[in-house]
């Protein structure tokens, strides 16, 4: 389930860029009566709102700590 903080915290240019294409391809999707631009925006609006992306959250983040041995 989402959560307002997942929904109204941390948002950062990729998450309004995926926003503004999941519009644009809705747009685009009702126009040309496509489902498969509507599958894409329904995928891009999914991952704006979850902060999620291919990986998942932060799954493609290098870690911030390092240990040296």
């Amino acid at each position: 389930m989402i959560t307002k903080e997942t929904l109204f915290t941390n948002w950062h240019f990729m998450r309004w860029l995926r926003l503004g294409m999941g519009f644009y391809a809705a747009v685009v999707a009702l126009q040309l009566h496509d489902p498969l631009s509507g599958f894409i925006a329904a995928l891009f609006l999914f991952q704006a709102m979850t902060n999620t992306g291919c990986c998942g959250a932060n799954g493609c983040s290098v870690p911030t700590s390092a240990k040296r041995s």
